[in-house]
């Protein structure tokens, strides 16, 4: 298809420089390819492209770090409108909130706020953009203890189908400001958006690794202790089998391996909490016998968000989630016989996310989208090797999902899916009929169908 007045408008197309930039993903196996696309810097720089969308008869797309590719719908006739809005983070400490532009990364909100001895509700990467994170649920290295990071959201700033600027919280639109937070998008082009922080001077983060033939050790001792575990405790097990490279530390290169990592919250009157109940955790697996790497510290938060192990490097990706029950020990032995030591798994992470705590309590003024009622949160993820690298890992997948069955609980949460053509379901039907007549309302036209999250509308 060809645009008539791209260059007019700001709007860039294949070939152009501002075109690449503008479609850049941190997923490379997803790439983007829109029609035309623009970075917007200015809510201005977003009512032009969504004019030109409307002249050409193109439907409008929204990304700012490109995340979330792999779980987005073709582009297809469509300007794609990468959110890089200016102004920077500003921190309200006496009110402890912090007004965040669409585009900006956790990084930048962490440090913000740790310069006020406060934390966010980030997750393990702090390259993510929050907007997209937070209001597609988020689940935080602090989820045990505050929930999901949508329910951390004060108000959203969002440009309509009508190109109104509109500020949405309780008093203001009440119903649109439910229905963006996890509703699944659709419902325009958020600009900036205002999330509650927390108190937090002093956290324990970090993770310990054993050779890949303690699997069994390392899983029993580490679900028996978070069936007891402290809601300041959000931890996970990971299985990795990492690539040989620069950013991989050499401990763990030699083969499958095995680890229990998290983030312990401490409290503004016993900052040492987090460090007590982190031995807690440690000591039963500490036993088990030497590890291969050993990185818990007692930090800042505002160290969090760099300590963790998560990539920070655009790359191909490609993976599953899965929301599931209590596992049990026939689930964790399942768990293991398809992705440790002997599966020929080809995933490097295989992982399982405690939920529970504070992920399982509704918000009572949170969105379409306020808790998780799983046990844990699955996320597999590998990196493509060769051309049919991709279809192998797919098949594996499946393999992992098929045995997974019996504890499926059938949800899913946004920002965890890798792959659109997966399951995905993170909204009660009722919720789902909710939200989309929101959509009508502000949307009538259908201008942000296409960006809708699958399983969260029925209007396409």
């Amino acid at each position: 298809m060809t645009v008539t007045g791209g260059r007019r408008a700001g709007i860039a197309v294949a070939g152009d420089p501002d075109y690449d930039a503008a479609t850049q993903v941190f997923n490379l196996h997803a790439p983007a390819r829109p029609v035309a696309a623009v970075t917007a810097h200015t809510v201005q720089d977003v009512r032009d492209a969504m004019r030109f969308a409307r002249s050409e008869r193109l439907a409008v797309r929204v990304h700012s770090t490109g995340h979330g590719a792999g779980a987005a719908r073709a582009m297809g006739d469509a300007v794609l409108i990468r959110t890089q809005l200016d102004g920077g983070v500003r921190v309200d400490p006496q009110r402890r909130l912090a007004r965040v532009p669409a585009g900006t990364r956790w990084a930048e909100v962490v440090d913000a706020a740790a310069a006020h001895g406060l934390a966010a509700p980030h997750g393990t990467s702090a390259g993510v953009g929050v907007v997209g994170y937070s209001l597609r649920g988020g689940i935080s290295v602090y989820g045990r203890k505050v929930g999901l990071a949508v329910n951390s959201v004060r108000a959203v700033e969002l440009v309509t189908a009508d190109d109104e600027l509109r500020r949405v919280d309780l008093a203001e639109d009440p119903d649109l400001f439910w229905a963006v937070r996890g509703g699944g998008g659709g419902f325009g082009v958020v600009t900036a958006i205002e999330i509650a922080l927390f108190p937090a001077r002093q956290v324990t983060t970090g993770a310990t690794y054993w050779s890949g033939n303690r699997a069994a050790e390392v899983m029993d001792r580490w679900r028996a202790w978070t069936a007891g575990a402290p809601p300041e405790a959000t931890t996970s097990l990971q299985v990795l089998n990492l690539p040989d490279a620069p950013v991989v530390p050499d401990n763990l290169k030699a083969g499958t391996v095995i680890g229990v990592a998290g983030t312990i919250l401490g409290t503004e009157l016993d900052p040492r909490l987090a460090w007590q109940q982190a031995q807690s955790l440690l000591s039963p697996l500490r036993t088990i016998g030497e590890p291969v790497l050993d990185t818990w510290q007692l930090c800042s938060p505002g160290e969090v968000a760099h300590a963790q192990l998560g990539p920070d490097q655009p790359g191909p990706m490609v993976g599953d989630h899965m929301l599931l029950d209590d596992l049990g020990d026939r689930g964790a032995a399942t768990f293991l016989d398809v992705t440790g030591p002997g599966s020929g798994s080809p995933l490097i992470s295989a992982e399982l996310r405690h939920l529970g705590g504070a992920f399982a309590v509704p918000a009572d003024t949170g969105g379409a989208f306020r808790h998780l009622d799983a046990a844990y949160a699955y996320l597999g993820t590998a990196v493509p090797d060769g051309p049919d690298g991709a279809a192998a890992i797919e098949k594996h997948c499946a393999v992992v999902r098929a045995a997974l069955a019996p504890w499926d609980t059938g949800r899913t949460t946004p920002t965890l899916v890798e792959n659109v053509s997966q399951p995905q379901a993170h909204l009660d039907p009722d919720v789902v009929d909710a939200v989309d007549r929101v959509r009508l309302r502000v949307d009538p036209d259908g201008l942000f169908r296409d960006d809708i999250v699958p399983g969260s509308s029925r209007l396409r």
